[in-house]
C-alpha cells in the first residue's frame, strides 16, 4: 500500500502523532501542517510543515503543497474550521480525498471518521430505505471509554500554553480564544461548578423523574462555539435558539407541560444562560414552566422526557435510542423521516412522534459499519493493542484504514 498523506489540525493531544505512526506502518508517506505552537507541542516529527503566514495566503500555500508533495489523502479534525473549509474545497478541485475526524455520532464510546465531511457535510444516505435491514444484532459491544474530561483538560491547557508562548505563528487565527489564563480559569471553574451542581440539582432530578415525568420537553444545549451551529443551522448562536424555543413553547405547548434546558457539560466555564432564560420566560408568561439544569445525567432526562428538541446535537441519537421523540432545527445526519419529527415545531409540542425503533437499529448498524470507531481522542481504552489508542473491533490495527475508515480500500495503489 502506497500513497502520500497530509495531516492538518487534529484534536488537542497526541492523537494525530499516533495516527501518523499507524499510517506509516501501512507504507504511507505522512506529512503534516502545523498552524500554531500547540500543534508543534504535540506533533514534532519528520515531514512537518509550518504555516507561518496569514490566512489569506493559506489557499495558495496549500494548493502548491498538495501538488509538490503529490498528496493523495488529507486527514483533519473538524471540517468547519476556517483552514479546513478551505482545504476541503481545494482538495475537491484537485481530486484529493479528504477524511474527517469528529467526536462520535454514537457517544461516548465512539469517534467519527468519514470521507469528505461529517454532520452537515456527510454523505450518509438521506432516504431511510437506503439503510439495509439488520440480519443479526451487532456483534461488537463497544468497550466503555469512561470519563475523559481530565485528559481533555490537561491537553487543552498544554495546547493553549504552547500556543501563547510560541512566537512562530503571529498571524494564526483560531476558532476560539487561545488565552491560557482565561482557558485555565474556565476549566477550573468548570470542575468546581460540576461539584456544586451535583449537590444543588438532586432535588430537581427527582422531580423530573417522578412528578414531571412525561410532562417536559428536553433541550440539550450545544457549546457556544460549536461550528455545527454556525455552519449547519439557521442560528448565529445558542442565544438565538433559546429565545426561539421559549417563544414557541409559550405560544403553542400544552399548558401542563414544561421546558427543560440542559447546559452542555463542556460549556460550564464559558457560558451561563440563567439570566437569558429567566428574562425570556418571564416576558412570555411561562416562568413557572421553564427549568434550566446543568449536570443532571442526560440518559435519565431522556428516559422521562416527552420529547427532545435540538439544533443538531448528537444528543438526539441518545434520545432516539431511548425512544424519545426528537425535533431537529438545524441540519443533522440523523434527521430522517421515521427517526425524527418532520412536522413544524408548533405541532411537535402537541403531537411528538416516537422514532421507529427498527429504523434506528438499521441506522446505528450502518454508522458502526461505516464511520464509527470504538475509542476516544483523549485517553486510551483498557487492553489497547495498538499505538493509536483505539480498539478496532475484530480488526488488527494495521487494517483499520482499509477495513473501517475507507471501506472501498481505495488507499491501495499496489
Amino acid at each position: 500500500m502506497r500513497g502520500n498523506v497530509l495531516l492538518l489540525q487534529g484534536p488537542m493531544g497526541p492523537f494525530f502523532r499516533r495516527l501518523a505512526q499507524d499510517l506509516e506502518r501501512q507504507k504511507l508517506r505522512v506529512h503534516k501542517v502545523n498552524f500554531n505552537g500547540g500543534d508543534d507541542f504535540f506533533y514534532r516529527r519528520h515531514g512537518t510543515i509550518h504555516f507561518v503566514y496569514d490566512l489569506q495566503q493559506w489557499p495558495g500555500f496549500l494548493e502548491q503543497l498538495l501538488i509538490e508533495l503529490a498528496i493523495d489523502y488529507i486527514y483533519l479534525f473538524g471540517d468547519c474550521r476556517t483552514y479546513h473549509a478551505v482545504a476541503r474545497d481545494i482538495a475537491k478541485r484537485l481530486g484529493v480525498q479528504v477524511f474527517v475526524f469528529e467526536e462520535g455520532y454514537l457517544r461516548p464510546d465512539h469517534i467519527t471518521l468519514e470521507e469528505e465531511g461529517v454532520n452537515g457535510y456527510s454523505r450518509l444516505p438521506q432516504d431511510p430505505v437506503d439503510y439495509p435491514a439488520v440480519s443479526q444484532p451487532l456483534s461488537n459491544t463497544p468497550i466503555p471509554v469512561g470519563h475523559s474530561f481530565s485528559w481533555m483538560a490537561i491537553y487543552a491547557q498544554l495546547y493553549y500554553l504552547a500556543s501563547r508562548l510560541s512566537g512562530r505563528y503571529p498571524d494564526y487565527v483560531h476558532h476560539r480564544p487561545l488565552s491560557i489564563f482565561s482557558e485555565g480559569s474556565n476549566w477550573i471553574f468548570s470542575l468546581a461548578a460540576k461539584s456544586w451542581f451535583n449537590l444543588t440539582e438532586r432535588a430537581m432530578g427527582l422531580k423530573l423523574k417522578n412528578a414531571l415525568a412525561d410532562r417536559y420537553f428536553l433541550v440539550p444545549l450545544q457549546v457556544h462555539c460549536d461550528m455545527q451551529i454556525r455552519c449547519h443551522s439557521p442560528y448565529k448562536n445558542v442565544e438565538q435558539f433559546i429565545v426561539q424555543l421559549v417563544n414557541s413553547f409559550a405560544a403553542h405547548a400544552p399548558a401542563g407541560d414544561y421546558l427543560v434546558f440542559k447546559h452542555h457539560p463542556l460549556d460550564r466555564g464559558y457560558r451561563n444562560y440563567t439570566n437569558l432564560i429567566h428574562r425570556r420566560s418571564v416576558s412570555t408568561g411561562i416562568v413557572d414552566r421553564v427549568i434550566y439544569v446543568h449536570d443532571l445525567p442526560l440518559p435519565a432526562l431522556l428516559m422521562h422526557a416527552r420529547g427532545t428538541v435540538v439544533i443538531n446535537s448528537t444528543a438526539a441519537l441518545s434520545s432516539i435510542h431511548h425512544g424519545t421523540p426528537v425535533k431537529v432545527l438545524g441540519k443533522a445526519v440523523y434527521d430522517l423521516q421515521g427517526l425524527t419529527s418532520q412536522q413544524p415545531l408548533a405541532r411537535f409540542w402537541n403531537h411528538p412522534e416516537p422514532p421507529d425503533r427498527n429504523l434506528y437499529l438499521r441506522f446505528r448498524a450502518y454508522l458502526v459499519a461505516h464511520n464509527q470507531i470504538n475509542g476516544n481522542f483523549y485517553k486510551r481504552l483498557p487492553k489497547v493493542d495498538n499505538t493509536l489508542g483505539v480498539i478496532w473491533p475484530e480488526r488488527k490495527a494495521d487494517d483499520m484504514l482499509v477495513q473501517h475508515a475507507i471501506p472501498s480500500a481505495r488507499l491501495s495503489h499496489s
